[in-house]
């Protein structure tokens, strides 16, 4: 990290956080990041969703909801892949603030955003814009909406001509009784959905299902065969946690959903367990601030990897530093490409 990002980074700490966040994408848009193409190499890169990646290091929905930033984020990044979102379909200004808290001494933050974001229309003429990438969307739904499922399918059908693929967010726990579409009935009926939208596109998009890192054993493997049985292309796991054990931060006690370094043994063990359970690809994410927790996710079972709230911390020279890290690692484990290293240390988060 240079001089210059330290500063910033501790200035934008000293700034109420969801306004921090609002600078460092203006920052990002305006320039005054330097540009850092995606690290790759004969072992990052990967092919993931039919999509050829240069690193397997990407961005989690929910820093660039309205896809304001992709071209800074791509140039400037150095992510293999980024996702935008939640979209829904009309715009709303999701839970009242204060709902955005820094958690310093746990590395963590506790969000409870509710979807805030522009609306399906404003963030499609935006990836309109941005032809090429590698830029997947999250489909939300909104709070007042008497049909989520067909939330869901609106998005996808809007934003889907101009993504690369596709996650289905039930697992949020800051809109209510979202996650009760984690059910076995109602998540087959809304997959159903978003399948039969995702097919009269041109071009189908692979489609994700976003999950909690919450579930048991038992839900878990039920949410793993419905994700067979409707013709998923992944699984992401996972989202924020409601887990609250062993925090120190001043603002533990804030509701919504808790991110970062205190999620990463509960989301990589998730991980690990649902990667006995399917076939399917799936894409780690919680907790990850270092090239060794990127690497802790693959060996549990993740195809690739997803970060976010490290960036509070560590800056976005975190991303790139992570990517040549992840690099020596399968080097120095004889690994001539991420795909050998999926999976090889399971056992251990069992």
């Amino acid at each position: 990290m240079s001089r210059l990002e330290r500063a910033g980074l501790a200035l934008l700490r000293r700034i109420d956080p969801e306004r921090a966040h609002g600078l460092a994408l203006a920052g990002l848009r305006a320039g005054l990041v330097p540009k850092v193409p995606p690290p790759t190499s004969p072992r990052l890169r990967t092919r993931l969703l039919g999509l050829d990646l240069p690193n397997p290091v990407g961005l989690a929905a929910g820093f660039d909801k309205n896809a304001t930033a992709l071209d800074a984020l791509y140039a400037r990044g150095g992510f293999g892949f980024v996702e935008v979102g939640a979209v829904t379909p009309r715009p709303q200004p999701g839970n009242p603030r204060p709902r955005l808290f820094r958690l310093s001494e746990d590395r963590a933050a506790i969000n409870r955003f509710g979807f805030n974001n522009d609306g399906a229309e404003a963030v499609s003429a935006r990836l309109a814009a941005h032809p090429g990438g590698r830029t997947g969307i999250n489909l939300g739904a909104n709070k007042d909406s008497a049909d989520r499922a067909a939330d869901f399918a609106a998005v996808l059908s809007r934003l889907g001509p101009h993504a690369d693929f596709a996650t289905v967010n039930v697992s949020s726990p800051n809109t209510e009784r979202l996650r009760d579409l984690q059910g076995p009935e109602a998540l087959r009926a809304l997959l159903a959905r978003v399948m039969e939208a995702n097919a009269a596109l041109p071009a189908p998009l692979p489609v994700l299902l976003k999950i909690a890192p919450d579930l048991d054993e038992g839900a878990l493997a039920g949410i793993a065969g419905i994700a067979d049985e409707a013709g998923l292309a992944g699984i992401v796991a996972t989202n924020t946690t409601l887990d609250r054990a062993g925090l120190k931060g001043a603002s533990a006690g804030e509701t919504g959903g808790l991110s970062g370094k205190p999620l990463f043994e509960k989301s990589t063990r998730v991980l690990a367990r649902l990667s006995t359970l399917t076939d399917l690809p799936l894409i780690g994410v919680g907790g990850i601030s270092s090239a060794e927790d990127a690497y802790a996710k693959i060996r549990a079972g993740a195809s690739a990897v997803q970060l976010y709230t490290a960036l509070v911390y560590e800056g976005l020279s975190l991303v790139p530093r992570i990517a040549r890290g992840l690099d020596a690692l399968l080097a120095r484990d004889g690994f001539a490409n991420v795909a050998q290293a999926v999976g090889a240390d399971r056992d251990r988060w069992l």
